[in-house]
């Protein structure tokens, strides 16, 4: 019952608008939560980090607490964190490091150790924000309107197997992968068995969430050399279940549907900016009734499209 979302842009321009607007028209498919995955200009070195904190009244100590980490890893703060503005308990803390010593696996896992805490999103452009509540609740919490970039991807959630939490919510980051996410309508049924198989490989997963899942098992593809398109035509067959999904880099975003194809999702590409989204009336919302929307029905169909703007790194 999900709705998922994608925008990309010819240029930077307000991608976090053109995202609340096509989750808050798909908000009936779940408003328990909505997440979005946003790509700015992205950085010559260095990170940006996005990080669940379950107390905001903690705020002080967790910051402090990472900056002792990263100095172990030979990094420091070069934006201090600011906390989102909410009403609350939660909270969320963005910041940006210097490129540590330590490959990513490394510092990310023992940042992972400080209590309270999950590590949301790391990589040069991306920065995820997720809450609870609906499209506008969450834009008004962390500005999602004011973010600037080149693309993302949108999600509204209805929990039906795990808690109404920001970290069950999606998009997730296919961790330790810098700036992929994932949105995903559907479930999978071999879930289990590769997940086995990818923490036997080293991977660790923050959530039961089978999305997540989907992420890294692309990303791992990718690492050993397939390209996004040839890494979504493989999970059509490896993975089992109903799903329709997408997943974004800093320079590509790439959709599969499993072999039956009963989730739905459709596009409208023009010259100056492409969008997809569960439902037709999401897109007819941000385009009006003139857009003329690409219904991508097919069983097993596999599409990437890239970001024309060349700011991927």
């Amino acid at each position: 019952m999900c709705g998922i979302a994608g925008r990309i842009l010819d240029e930077p321009g307000p991608v976090g608008v053109d995202l609340v607007e096509l989750m808050q028209a798909q908000r009936h498919r779940g408003a328990d939560s909505t997440g979005f995955a946003l790509y700015g200009s992205p950085l010559e070195t260095g990170y940006r980090v996005v990080v669940f904190l379950e107390d905001r009244s903690q705020a002080t100590d967790v910051i402090d607490r990472f900056e002792q980490v990263l100095k172990r890893h030979g990094a420091e703060f070069i934006e201090r964190p600011t906390l989102n503005d909410a009403a609350t308990q939660h909270g969320a803390l963005r910041f940006t490091v210097s490129e540590p010593d330590s490959p990513i696996e490394v510092w990310t896992n023992e940042c992972d150790g400080i209590a309270g805490t999950e590590i949301l999103s790391v990589g040069r452009s991306l920065e995820i924000v997720k809450d609870d509540g609906d499209a506008y609740q969450v834009a008004d919490r962390h500005g999602v309107r004011d973010f600037i970039g080149t693309h993302g991807l949108g999600h509204a959630r209805l929990a039906t197997e795990s808690s109404v939490s920001p970290i069950a919510s999606h998009p997730f980051w296919a961790r330790p992968f810098p700036d992929v996410a994932i949105v995903h309508n559907g479930q999978l049924t071999n879930y289990y068995l590769w997940r086995r198989r990818l923490e036997h490989h080293g991977y660790r997963f923050a959530t039961e969430n089978d999305s997540e899942l989907i992420a890294v098992w692309l990303s791992d593809q990718m690492k050993s050399g397939a390209s996004l398109s040839e890494s979504l035509t493989a999970s059509v067959t490896a993975l089992d279940g109903v799903f329709t999904f997408l997943l974004s880099t800093a320079d590509e975003i790439g959709m599969a549907k499993d072999r039956l194809a009963i989730k739905p999702i459709v596009a409208v590409e023009t010259d100056g900016a492409t969008a997809m989204a569960t439902e037709e009336q999401a897109i007819r919302h941000l385009y009006g009734v003139e857009a003329k929307p690409i219904n991508l029905d097919g069983p097993g169909t596999v599409r990437v499209w890239p970001i024309k703007t060349g700011v991927g790194v």
